[in-house]
């Protein structure tokens, strides 16, 4: 016998958001969906982020608000440095023309995001309404961009949300080949200079899996999340001191 759906919880403007263990389950057509509604400010982002909630939905949708359970994680010491990674980067560190930048260019970043999720899969999750959203985020100090250049370009970035040590990965591009991997690997660097456990990646993919990431039980993930939002902030600056941070990680270059 098939269960019955519950319906899905519609949120008006400042209505508090249901307890993530009523998201859908998996058996469901949309697994971890939680409600509908309410508005991308900053405070209400803000809200959904310290509760293990993300907004994700398409041009002609409401607002639809998720809290998948298991939810995919990268343990900061566990993520993956290939040789052919470890080479681009030595070679990049090693490069005058070549640098990582934070935040000079997160509209640049998330544009380039959405545009690349929209090439990948005939539309995008990153619509206006997102963007404007984040771009304000950003100036309110809760999102993020980690960009990678080479020559005075913009060749590939990431850009996520950050609350105390709570970081959650939003999307990242490439303009050139390993350029959002090299982003990613400059914010793990960071983050583990600063004693940040974990980057949310939401969803599970071959590729987050293949970078170390991994599931983790949604209660757990809350659970973390609660305790590193009061945690102090990250400093989001780059050195290139923070390379070594990889080569000394456990078993990242193994």
């Amino acid at each position: 016998m098939t269960q019955t759906q519950a319906p899905l919880p519609w949120l008006e403007p400042g209505a508090p958001f249901p307890d993530v263990a009523t998201a859908w389950g998996p058996d469901s057509e949309a697994p971890g969906l939680l409600a509908a509604g309410n508005a991308l400010t900053p405070d209400v982002l803000q809200s959904a982020y310290s509760q293990g909630i993300f907004p994700w939905f398409s041009d002609g949708q409401p607002v639809l608000w998720w809290s998948p359970d298991p939810r995919m994680v990268l343990q900061i010491p566990h993520f993956k440095l290939h040789r052919s990674l470890r080479k681009t980067l030595q070679r990049f560190a090693a490069d005058s023309t070549c640098e990582i930048r934070i935040d000079s260019a997160f509209r640049q970043v998330i544009t380039h995001c959405a545009q690349a999720s929209r090439r990948g899969q005939g539309g995008t999750w990153i619509v206006p309404e997102m963007v404007e959203a984040y771009c304000t985020l950003h100036a309110h100090g809760a999102a993020h961009s980690v960009e990678t250049w080479r020559n005075g370009q913009l060749v590939g970035g990431l850009y996520c949300v950050a609350l105390g040590k709570a970081v959650f990965g939003e999307s990242m591009f490439a303009l050139q080949t390993d350029a959002s991997k090299i982003a990613l690997a400059a914010l793990v660097t960071l983050c583990r200079s600063q004693c940040v456990e974990m980057v949310d990646c939401q969803q599970n993919t071959a590729h987050l899996g293949s970078l170390g990431a991994v599931e983790m039980p949604r209660h757990d993930f809350v659970r973390h999340v609660q305790r590193a939002i009061h945690q102090d902030p990250v400093h989001w600056h780059f050195s290139p001191l923070y390379w070594e941070n990889l080569r000394l990680a456990d078993g990242a270059l193994r």
